[in-house]
């Protein structure tokens, strides 16, 4: 016997299979996208959403890193070569350096900061050394990103600051990961620095896995309100090193628990990879046509007790290592911890890397430079808690952070290369400071909006 269902019951149905099968796409759209793969083959161990369009936020330093030390590579500069800083870098968003117009800084000394502080003026001190512009700088990175395979992946700026058209992907992220492992070698260290100095201040990696997790040895986290939290993380095991991205997290600790689990999985389970599907390469996955989630309202809305930032507070050095090793770090075997407790432990014990501003210096003279910049730090704190002090009404037009209204004291540069320095000289001011817009607009073009810290 045969039952005929009407026409408005079969049209009734693709209406709810069409309703669902929406559904589903608008919750992937909306997750978090999340990728393991192999360095050495870029075979895909896990995958979910890979393929979405995503903010990368300051992952987009990976790249400016990339291209500054294949410029490096190649020889058309020097980790010695000195940058400078011009308004339009001092002027950016935080997480910075914070330093004027004028400041000549080494690109070595420039990555170091870039890749642990996640300073977005060093970002555009390297873009403007090595590019001549942001513009130019930014189609460095796509000439280089096209080059690669990453077909997901537009950048318009060195640093991941909010921007219409800069996009990116896990796939192309792991894409570009690959990359810097085989294409850099000898400049991988850069990804791996546990802590910086900066005169009298110490800033920690905002990749809580380096100095915890067993074997990680890289990369780079990022954040903005649209992007969420994201990190790509690398770690090595008996000489199989595998790359975690996570995009999208809800914070920076649920963003290292996730990479954690998916890189404690990709190493317990190589025993057991032949029973299950080949998931292909990185390079073979399927690029999704749609625009990247905007994750503002659940990162950065009203019912957040603060608007979510990466950034951490600088600590204040001193001689201290207090915190015992794990002992899985002599062993080398992997920890019984659960991922909340290698991030809660402290990290292994290292000594920050000094940072500073000026030529390269090495010796008594290293010394006297990193002295020299705590001493600066030193004597501004003070001047500042002076003017807060005897100020009686907030100044309509103070020095705000790119230096534009306090009119700092010419530098001189004895050694300064003309070509960076007559590049950087005809930069524009900008100014990204929200306290004081009106004071800002009486001297600069306003940047493009931005309602949050794009940081570690």
């Amino acid at each position: 016997m045969h039952f005929h269902r009407p026409s408005h019951f079969r049209s009734s149905l693709r209406s709810i299979v069409l309703l669902a099968a929406l559904t589903l796409a608008s919750h992937a759209a909306n997750a978090e996208a999340l990728l393991l793969v192999e360095a050495d083959s870029g075979k895909v161990l896990q995958a979910e959403n890979a393929t979405y369009p995503w903010y990368p936020a300051s992952i987009t330093k990976l790249m400016t890193a990339y291209v500054t030390l294949k410029a490096v590579k190649e020889g058309r500069i020097t980790l010695d070569t000195m940058f400078t800083v011009s308004p339009t870098a001092a002027s950016q968003s935080p997480s910075k350096m914070g330093f004027r117009p004028g400041t000549r800084v080494t690109v070595d000394n420039a990555l170091k900061m870039l890749l642990v502080k996640s300073a977005n003026d060093m970002a555009v001190v390297l873009a403007e050394g090595v590019g001549g512009s942001i513009d130019g700088f930014a189609a460095m990175m796509n000439d280089n990103a096209r080059r690669l395979g990453m077909t997901q992946t537009h950048y318009v700026n060195p640093n991941g600051l909010p921007a219409d058209g800069h996009v990116t992907s896990a796939r192309d992220i792991a894409i570009l990961a690959r990359a810097i492992v085989h294409d850099l070698p000898e400049y991988e260290y850069f990804v791996d620095i546990p802590s910086i100095r900066y005169g009298h201040r110490i800033t920690q990696n905002f990749n809580k896995l380096i100095g915890r997790y067993p074997g990680a040895d890289g990369f780079k986290t990022g954040f903005i309100c649209a992007s969420g939290y994201n990190l790509v993380a690398s770690a090595t095991r008996n000489g199989k090193r595998l790359i975690a991205v996570v995009l999208g997290a809800s914070s920076g600790h649920a963003r290292s628990i996730k990479a954690i689990q998916m890189l404690d999985r990709g190493f317990a389970n190589d025993s057991l990879s032949w029973l299950k599907p080949s998931l292909g390469t990185v390079d073979s996955l399927v690029p999704v046509d749609a625009s990247p989630p905007d994750l503002h309202d659940e990162m950065c809305s009203g019912r957040r007790h603060k608007p979510a930032s990466d950034e951490d507070e600088d600590t204040t050095a001193t001689s201290d290592s207090s915190g015992q090793a794990l002992a899985f770090f002599a062993t080398g075997q992997a920890p019984a911890l659960k991922p909340s407790e290698v991030l809660a432990a402290a990290p292994t014990p290292s000594e920050p890397i000094p940072v500073y501003t000026g030529p390269t210096r090495t010796g008594a003279a290293l010394i006297a430079a990193v002295a020299a910049d705590s001493n600066e730090q030193t004597a501004a704190a003070r001047h500042g808690k002076r003017s807060r002090h005897t100020a009686k009404k907030p100044p309509e037009a103070g020095p705000d952070e790119a230096g534009n209204a306090a009119k700092p004291k010419a530098v001189k540069h004895a050694n300064a290369k003309p070509d960076a320095a007559a590049r950087n000289a005809d930069k524009p001011a900008t100014s990204d400071k929200p306290a004081k817009p009106k004071a800002a607009a009486k001297r600069t073009k306003p940047a493009p909006k931005s309602d949050v810290k794009s940081s570690g």
